[in-house]
């Protein structure tokens, strides 16, 4: 689920146009990584959640900036499997 996740965190990044060729998962998402603002960090956040259906709590946009590919991706996976569990 991991790499599913983290393929579409990529692919919807290249989508909104940022350069994806050197992310890794210790790229972060925002200042001195992808340098994701705070409306395109929103713009992820609503492609996630849609694809996952998940839902992102308004306070964690802030914690978003500060997570690497990796976090972000294994935090979704990890949600999404909680929500599979309860489903």
């Amino acid at each position: 689920m991991r790499d599913e996740v983290r393929t579409f965190v990529i692919e919807q990044l290249a989508d909104m146009n940022y350069d994806v060729e050197d992310i890794d998962d210790d790229t972060t998402l925002g200042p001195s990584g992808v340098d994701l603002e705070s409306l395109a960090l929103a713009d992820l956040a609503v492609r996630v959640e849609d694809r996952y259906g998940l839902k992102f709590d308004d306070d964690e946009s802030e914690k978003l900036a500060l997570m690497t590919v990796g976090e972000f991706t294994t935090m979704v996976a990890d949600r999404v499997a909680a929500n599979s569990d309860t489903a």
